[in-house]
């Protein structure tokens, strides 16, 4: 063979070599998903997925830029018979390999879930059933179940007692026994022994704390201050053995919360929570109360009322009382403003 012969050869080999390594560099380091984009995308792939599948939600959602390249390194990497569910982050302008060794790895990404301001148990149910793969349907079913919830020292209408506002990280994958389980944990965390004592020296029991603590709430969502105050005069009602008289609670048996003004007749709807017909606490609290709330409750403040009405200038606060005499007064002044305002209900 000749010298250029040889050169010639050596300086193709040469050229091929190089054009192959930058095209598998291309291939394994350009940004290939999310490129161009200012958003990252999250990649839900559920248990069962397959290949195919991954492929046509990430083609749904615009991901990849070059499909060839994508489809190469995948085959190459054999993840197509490495499908791991979860959910993936993929952030703007990552390329082939890290999305792909994030995949194959199963290094999912968790849900950052925030829940607060819930009412229902309905409305829990839809705010966390979506967020996971287990869905709504199957979180309302172990909502609903008397076994689920004495699994936790609970009944259905007490178990949403156990969800504490506040945000998690969670994995998508997470079963519902598995959620279930976590919320529990939380509840346990807060419930340490010192505060079960606390509720015990007031005559409570968690249960009831958080019972009580979501009828301060829904008397007292915007004031927070005002909550322990609240908290004193329902603890004395308490104490005396007399009707709480909440008006939230007839809301929540009427299932009307948009209701601003309370009629003589509503106060006698049958129902176990209206708490001007039945003494004590009602069988269930009617709002998912949160932290300040609990903690309302728990360090109430002590004083000697017992009657309360919302103050006449809508400040949001309330107007308190020791006697029946000046409550009526308090309460005159407020109905003279709705009527004046034409509040009917």
């Amino acid at each position: 063979m000749s010298r250029n012969l040889k050169v010639g050869l050596f300086l193709t080999l040469a050229i091929l070599t190089t054009t192959f390594t930058f095209y598998f560099w291309q291939i394994f380091k350009t940004p290939n998903l999310q490129a161009n984009k200012q958003s990252s995308f999250a990649l839900l792939i559920p248990e069962g997925a397959t290949y195919q599948s991954v492929l046509d939600t990430l083609n749904k959602h615009e991901v990849i830029a070059d499909h060839i390249s994508f489809r190469f390194l995948a085959k190459f990497l054999e993840y197509p018979e490495k499908i791991k569910p979860g959910r993936y982050v993929i952030k703007p302008e990552t390329n082939n390999y890290a999305a792909l060794k994030k995949l194959i790895s199963g290094s999912q990404d968790p849900v950052k879930l925030t829940f607060n301001n819930i009412r229902l148990k309905e409305d829990l149910v839809r705010r966390i059933g979506n967020r996971f793969e287990f869905g709504e349907d199957k979180f309302r079913q172990a909502l609903a179940s008397q076994e689920v919830c004495q699994k936790y020292g609970l009944d259905t209408l007490t178990i949403v007692s156990m969800f504490l506002p506040n945000t998690y990280d969670i994995f998508w994958t997470t079963s519902t026994e598995k959620f279930l389980d976590r919320m529990h944990s939380e509840y346990k965390r807060y419930w340490n022994e010192e505060k079960v004592q606390k509720a015990k020296s007031i005559g409570l029991t968690p249960v009831q704390v958080s019972i009580l603590a979501s009828i301060v709430e829904e008397e007292q969502a915007r004031k927070v201050d005002e909550r322990p105050k609240v908290a004193g005069l329902y603890m004395n009602r308490l104490n005396a053995q007399m009707p709480l008289q909440a008006d939230p609670t007839i809301k929540f048996a009427l299932q009307d919360f948009a209701i601003k003004r309370i009629l003589n007749e509503q106060l006698r709807v049958r129902s176990p929570y209206n708490t001007y017909v039945n003494t004590g606490l009602p069988p269930g609290p009617i709002r998912v109360a949160d932290l300040k709330s609990l903690d309302a409750v728990l360090n109430y403040d002590r004083h000697n009322y017992v009657y309360m009405c919302a103050k006449a200038d809508l400040s949001g606060y309330h107007a308190f009382a020791t006697t029946y005499e000046d409550h009526l007064n308090n309460a005159r002044m407020y109905q003279a403003e709705l009527n004046r305002l034409k509040i009917m209900k």
